[in-house]
């Protein structure tokens, strides 16, 4: 189009023949000399109408536009539609992509070495007979994979999480580290605050990484396994009461492989550190 108006303003100008303009600036002169044919009035009026449509519906692709259209009554193809709305800009925007949020670790990554030295915890989810949502907070000692504490509810908040944290510690003691997923409840400014002010450092797993959480994972798959599969839960109540019995025969009873077969508090008692 640029070159077109350039071999106009020339030839008009009289500087030289059209010919020699078009030969100049590498333009055939049928390219020079085609004049677009007036769009039919159907044609001009469908035009519009995909233009109204795609305005009224900002969120709609060419696909769906072409689908009102048809409900119309019109006859028009899916890439006549996508070239109307090309040529209007008015292509659906691309959803922007939502950045994981992600806590800020206290601590350096590590591995427990010893009782208390790291816990994890996380949440896990079920229904009772009635198909009312379970919602667990589960807490680990990554060291003797003793269940500290499961609190079961409908909900649970930040302020929830921090109670079941303080009651599990002052009967197992203080954890030095913490590790947990992005879940909002852990990376809560409630939580981090609370943490840092009894000198507990967190460990956050990179987004989308559960298996950098590895002792909680398989926590949840033995009881799912073991307890929430097999047991007919059939209110908030006796979940609490089938679940912590279900925890402390884990700790106290079930063998676990990777302690050479002992329950956890067996493994404690054998190391002579139990609390």
């Amino acid at each position: 189009m640029q070159k077109k108006h350039a071999v106009e303003h020339v030839a008009n100008q009289g500087l030289c023949s059209v010919r020699r303009a078009c030969r100049y600036l590498k333009l055939h002169r049928s390219t020079y000399q085609y004049r677009a044919k007036p769009m039919p009035s159907k044609q001009v009026q469908l035009h519009q109408q995909i233009v109204a449509l795609s305005w009224a519906h900002p969120r709609y692709g060419y696909r769906r536009i072409r689908a009102l259209l048809t409900q119309e009554g019109w006859t028009v193809s899916r890439k006549q539609v996508q070239r109307v709305r090309r040529k209007e800009g008015l292509k659906v925007a691309a959803k922007p992509k939502r950045k994981p949020r992600q806590g800020v670790s206290t601590g350096l990554p590590t591995q427990a070495l010893y009782p208390n030295h790291v816990w994890t915890w996380d949440f896990i989810f079920d229904r009772t007979d009635k198909g009312s949502t379970l919602k667990m907070l589960t807490m680990v000692d990554e060291y003797s994979r003793r269940c500290v504490a499961i609190r079961v509810g409908r909900q649970l908040d930040s302020a929830q999480v921090l109670i079941t944290l303080w009651q599990a510690m002052a009967v197992y003691g203080i954890p030095a580290y913490i590790r947990s997923d992005n879940g909002s409840e852990f990376i809560a400014r409630k939580i981090q605050t609370w943490l840092k002010d009894n000198h507990i450092k967190t460990l956050y797993i990179d987004p989308g990484s559960p298996w950098q959480n590895g002792y909680i994972e398989s926590f949840h798959s033995r009881f799912r396994d073991e307890c929430l599969n097999r047991e007919w839960l059939l209110n908030l109540r006796e979940a609490r009461v089938v679940i912590e019995d279900w925890r402390q025969h884990y700790n106290e009873e079930r063998p676990h492989s990777k302690l050479g077969y002992l329950s956890p508090e067996r493994f404690l008692q054998m190391k002579k550190v139990s609390p």
